[in-house]
Parts: structure tokens; C-alpha cells; sequence
């Protein structure tokens, strides 16, 4: 089973570089990215190692090696979670058919972004951490387990201190080490047992210590805070962050809007089952309390926002797949009459079928044409100008990497960005005579605007088409240039 998660999990992943950010990020690999509009000072560079990593792959072999890299690590990240039941589970027909039914539903969540590398690192220590910390807490009597058993604390420790600078979600690595220490602690409840595990909580202690080792130090042991006030919008600063930008609103509030329905459907019903089922198994059967306070923690902030729905989404396909039948007590299909019988492998090929039908629709360049410029870049690299560039956030990144020389407005990284920045940013597509003001003050000669996909500029391109002091310079069928006369 976890070679067939695995090998339909890459299959999946092998779609053009749809996520904008990625473009940001090689740029910043090559040389740190510098907007002209205003940013927040101080803040580390928390997916350095990322950067380096994806942008070295890029430079062999361009976006297609890049793309097949990203199905490489998707396709580990779920062989990892299922890794520790799967060897002694063979699932039922129908159990491999809705696992293999929700990767297609969810296949365009197999991105190439941080939180792949975040679940790859979290997968090792789903695998490793709960050995670990036993043979901590029993002591080794022979010199070579003892070596092996500071090896793996020392390797553990090592992961940690480099997943700081791949990700602001490192911090889930030590959160899920101290829910394995809380559980090893409550089920050994006696004083000899407790200092017995002294060596255990030094170790989780050292996890949580690691951004410290940095040379940003307190800052990036600081971050993930920030990270979440942006999330959740805690402070009133960040509540702009948390209610605009659409992958962080949750998946409730995009059903009732309308927005992705089919996928907020399927997303909604994952949510709601695995709270169900992390419930029913903490308060009835107590099976395994660390997977289902991991599945019940990662499906509220699935609930909370979409972007956090790839955490959930491993462990929901470990339970599908997991031998614990208390409440996925499913027919068996062997008993039943033969046209039951092989509709879990109808249902598997007419879904590779549409995967592989979805193929013929792929650039081979592997880029996502329809979602950065990548004509208007061209032109505009052979076209400079003289005065500032205003461009639209989703696109930022690839003008960046593509044509470095011309400054951009703002890119994806919001969390550069002040909220007073952000919202007049915003403002700017309801309100296009403040976008002409500022564009005049700012000295803005040259703006690029999406056509498709996102909706938000359209009242600023009628504006600007109107406009006796601005004409347009380039146009495809996902973009345009407008330039100053």
C-alpha cells in the first residue's frame, strides 16, 4: 500500500508550477529581492534553505526538473505518514480506491511550496521521534545501542536546526515531539518513571532551542508567533491578513462565497471526519492519543483556513489507510457480487484515466503560463523604462526572477508588508482614481495587471484604458501593460 500511495501520490504532483511563490523564492536564491515599495525591517529569511534547495534543482534542469522533484517529495511525504502501519496492512479494494479517489481530488495541493519539506521532515518524525524517546527514557545498557540512540537525537536535532530556515512551521516539530513526551509521561505516571524521563524532556527541550543556534536567533525562534497572528488576525494589525488573502480563509467562508465548490466541498467532508473520528477515539477507544490529537489539532486549522489543509490531508490518508477498523467498519466487497466487486478498480482507472487525459492540457516548459507573465515578462525585459513598475502580488515573483533589473511592487510575501500597506493596496482595485493618484506621486510609468483568474483589477483596467495619459504597451490573452505616454 504504500508503495501504491506513493507512485499515485507522484503522478498527481506532475502538474506546471500553478503556486506564484515559487518564482519569489528562486529569485531570492539568486539575490535577495528588493521591492521599492516599503517593507517591514528585521525580519529573517525563513526559507533560505528552501530557496537554495529548489532554486539548485531549477538551475540542472529548469521548471520540468523541478516539477518532477516536487512529485518526488509529495509522493515520500505520504509514504512516511503510512509508513508506520503499512507494512502489516493490506487494505481492503474499496479503501485503496477512496485514497486513490481523494489524491485526485486534492492533486493540485501537491504544490511546490515550504510546507512539502515542513511534512517531509514531520513525516521522519512521526517514524522516528516515539522510538526515540523510549529508548531515552529506558536507557541503553550496551555502548553501541547507546551510540545508535545518540545518532538518531543527534541527526533529529540536526533536521530541526536546519527545518528553521525552510519553513516557519519548524515549530511543529517540537510541538508533536512534546505531545509524544505528554503521552509517554501520562502513561507512565510514577515518580521513578518521571525522573526516568529526564533525558526525553532534555531532548524536546533542545528541539524548541534550535532556532537559537542561528544567527537570527530570538527573531527566529519569534517567528512562527507572527506567523499565526497573520493567520488567525489576533492582533488588529494582522486581522486584514487573516480575512483577505484567500488561502487563509477558511473553508467554510469560500463554500458560502462560491469559490472553489466542488474542492471546499470534498474539503469540508475530510475536516468533519477527521474530527469525528479523532473524538470518538480520544473519548471511546484511546487507540493511539498522539495521531488523534494530531489529526483533531491539524483539522481545526484546516477549518480555520485552506492553506492549512495539506497538514491534514497525510494524516487523513494514514487513517484511510490504517488497519484501526473502530468506526470504518467498510463492507467487504469480496463477499459481494461481482459488478460490487471491481467497481473500486473501475473507479481507479477512469480516475487515472482523467489524470492522464489531463496531461495533453501541460505546457512542457512546465510553467503555468495562465498564472504568471511570462510574454509580458519577455517583452518587458526587451522593453525598460525609466520610471517604477506597479504590478499585481501573484505576479511579483516571476517579474522578479525573469527581468531583475526592473524593481517590483510587491510580491507574495505579505508578511513583509505593513497592514496599512496592504489595505491601500487593496483599495486600489475599488477605488482606480486612488491607483491614478499614487501612481502620478510615485513616479509609476509602467503597470501589469492579470486578466484572468483574478477578478480584482478590473476596475482599474477600464480606468486606465480610459485614461488620455496611459495607453496600452502589451496584451495576451492572461495579461496586460499599460505604460505611461
Amino acid at each position: 500500500m504504500i508503495f501504491v500511495v506513493f507512485l499515485i501520490s507522484f503522478l498527481f504532483a506532475l502538474f506546471p508550477l500553478t503556486d506564484t511563490d515559487i518564482w519569489w523564492h528562486l529569485a531570492c536564491a539568486r539575490e535577495w529581492v528588493v521591492t521599492w515599495s516599503p517593507v517591514r525591517e528585521g525580519l529573517p529569511n525563513i526559507h533560505e534553505y528552501f530557496q537554495q534547495v529548489v532554486y539548485s534543482v531549477y538551475c540542472i534542469g529548469g521548471a520540468p526538473l523541478l516539477v518532477v522533484f516536487k512529485a518526488l517529495l509529495w509522493g515520500s511525504v505520504f509514504a512516511l505518514f503510512l509508513f508506520p502501519a503499512g507494512l502489516r496492512n493490506r487494505p481492503k479494494s474499496i479503501v485503496v480506491a477512496v485514497t486513490v479517489f481523494y489524491l485526485f481530488v486534492f492533486r493540485y495541493q501537491l504544490e511546490m511550496r515550504p510546507v512539502v519539506f515542513t511534512l517531509l521532515f514531520l513525516g521522519v518524525y512521526w517514524n522516528v521521534v516515539p522510538w526515540l524517546l523510549v529508548r531515552l527514557a529506558s536507557g541503553d545498557k550496551h555502548a553501541a545501542d547507546r551510540v545508535k540512540t545518540f545518532l538518531v537525537a543527534f541527526a533529529l536535532l540536526l533536521l530541526q536546526w536546519l527545518w528553521c530556515k525552510f519553513q516557519g512551521l519548524y515549530i511543529l516539530g517540537p510541538l508533536f515531539a512534546l505531545l509524544c513526551l505528554a503521552h509517554a509521561l501520562y502513561r507512565n505516571r510514577t515518580v521513578q518513571r518521571t525522573f526516568q524521563m529526564a533525558a526525553p524532556i532534555v531532548f524536546v527541550t533542545l528541539l524548541f532551542a534550535m532556532p537559537l543556534l542561528h544567527s537570527e536567533g530570538v527573531r527566529l525562534f519569534l517567528y512562527p508567533f507572527g506567523l499565526l497572528d497573520r493567520l488567525l488576525g489576533i492582533s488588529p494589525s494582522a486581522a486584514i491578513f487573516a480575512s483577505e488573502i484567500a488561502e487563509n480563509r477558511s473553508p467554510l467562508t469560500l463554500l458560502m462565497a462560491g469559490e472553489n465548490l466542488f474542492a471546499s466541498v470534498f474539503m469540508l467532508a475530510v475536516v468533519l471526519f477527521s474530527l469525528a473520528y479523532s473524538l470518538v477515539n480520544l473519548f471511546k477507544y484511546r487507540c493511539d492519543m498522539v495521531l488523534d490529537v494530531s489529526l483533531f489539532v491539524t483539522s481545526i486549522l484546516a477549518l480555520v483556513a485552506e492553506r492549512n489543509f495539506v497538514l491534514l490531508f497525510p494524516l487523513f490518508i494514514a487513517v484511510l489507510c490504517s488497519p484501526r477498523p473502530e468506526i470504518l467498519r467498510l463492507p467487504d466487497f469480496a463477499a459481494m457480487g461481482p459488478v460490487v466487486r471491481v467497481s473500486p478498480v473501475v473507479l481507479v482507472a477512469c480516475l487515472l484515466g482523467f489524470w492522464a487525459k489531463s496531461l495533453a492540457a501541460y505546457d512542457m516548459h512546465m510553467v503555468a503560463y495562465q498564472r504568471v507573465p511570462v510574454g509580458a515578462a519577455a517583452w518587458m525585459k526587451a522593453h525598460p523604462h525609466e520610471g517604477r513598475l506597479f504590478n499585481d502580488d501573484r505576479a511579483g515573483g516571476y517579474l522578479a526572477f525573469m527581468n531583475p533589473s526592473d524593481s517590483i511592487y510587491i510580491d507574495g510575501r505579505f508578511i513583509l508588508k505593513t497592514a496599512d500597506f496592504f489595505e491601500r493596496y487593496l483599495r486600489y482595485s475599488a477605488e482606480p482614481s486612488l491607483f491614478l493618484s499614487d501612481a502620478d506621486s510615485l513616479g509609476v510609468d509602467r503597470a501589469l495587471f492579470p486578466l484572468r483568474y483574478y477578478a480584482r483589477w478590473g476596475t482599474v483596467i477600464k480606468a486606465l484604458e480610459k485614461s488620455p495619459d496611459w495607453s496600452t504597451a502589451y496584451v495576451d490573452a492572461y495579461f496586460i501593460v499599460f505604460a505611461r505616454k
